[in-house]
């Protein structure tokens, strides 16, 4: 790998921009109708230079599955998302396969979240699933300390490395979700010592805000925003669709790019893309890291 990771992109919005379809369900949808387009995404983002394939797996999560009256396919469909990204990452000959564990409750509602005890049986049931084909976990979207607590006491039971990802205030990157300062995350790194700390689907400008205070924690650091204008009052439970969500008209590969190169300045190790972020960002981020693995521009 070179010295600066190029994780890939946003899964799901790249699955609904390629389907047309945005359900409730979000890319759970494609694991049920079309898995051959969720490998065609991982294949795409390996080719654009990624480093790594992240599993399609946000959303397979217990509660999901069962408002949709579909709790008892959780371990197929996880077991499906973490194939296929394994197969991707064997075609493309190189690469690691990060599990990914979404939040629990709902996306950036981290007072919708189970306490950390509750929440960490769920992902340990999840997290011994992956760890059959992935090389670390990723927890990704943490809104707050109890709920990043969660997630590592529940993925560490693999004893495989976990990177935990958190997300920040759109208006001020300084704070989580929560209105927690990221400073709070400090007594949990240090407890659980997780391989990595990012911060992911928060605005690129919020990213770099965060940036300097996660690099003082010690750990490798990275980022990877999203391309929303920002997140709508409406969505905020299960059941909402994220078609109510707009997409910036600003934020073409080059400038996301020039966001990276802020994160990078400011300790990062590892950039990628979240939701609206796609392959042609991830072959801008190969090409002005010095990947010598992208085969596309």
């Amino acid at each position: 790998m070179s010295e600066i990771t190029i994780l890939d992109g946003g899964m799901g919005q790249e699955l609904i921009a390629r389907s047309g379809r945005a359900t409730s369900l979000w890319s759970v949808q494609a694991l049920l109708d079309n898995p051959e387009l969720v490998r065609a995404v991982h294949d795409d983002f390996f080719a654009a230079g990624a480093e790594v394939a992240t599993t399609n797996s946000y959303s397979v999560l217990p509660d999901r599955l069962e408002n949709h009256g579909m709790p008892e396919r959780l371990e197929e469909l996880s077991r499906l998302s973490c194939q296929i990204a394994s197969d991707a990452r064997a075609a493309a000959g190189r690469g690691l396969v990060a599990g990914s564990l979404g939040p629990l409750g709902f996306s950036y509602q981290p007072d919708k979240a189970p306490p950390a005890e509750q929440a960490a049986e769920a992902y340990a049931l999840l997290a011994r699933i992956h760890a059959e084909y992935a090389d670390v976990h990723i927890l990704e979207t943490m809104s707050s300390v109890d709920q990043a607590r969660g997630g590592l006491m529940g993925a560490s039971v693999t004893g495989k490395p976990v990177w935990v990802s958190v997300t920040v205030d759109d208006q001020d990157g300084t704070k989580l979700r929560s209105g927690e300062a990221l400073a709070d995350l400090a007594p949990l790194i240090a407890e659980f010592k997780p391989a990595a700390l990012l911060v992911n689907c928060s605005v690129p400008e919020s990213v770099s805000a965060a940036m300097p205070l996660l690099a003082k924690m010690g750990l490798p650091v990275g980022g990877y925003a999203n391309g929303f204008t920002g997140i709508s009052e409406d969505f905020d439970s299960i059941g909402a669709t994220v078609d109510i969500l707009s997409a910036r008209k600003d934020l073409d590969p080059m400038r996301y790019a020039g966001f990276a190169e802020d994160w990078c300045a400011a300790g990062a190790t590892m950039v990628g893309g979240c939701c609206e972020v796609g392959p042609a960002h991830i072959a801008e981020l190969a090409r002005r890291f010095g990947s010598d693995t992208a085969q596309a521009s």
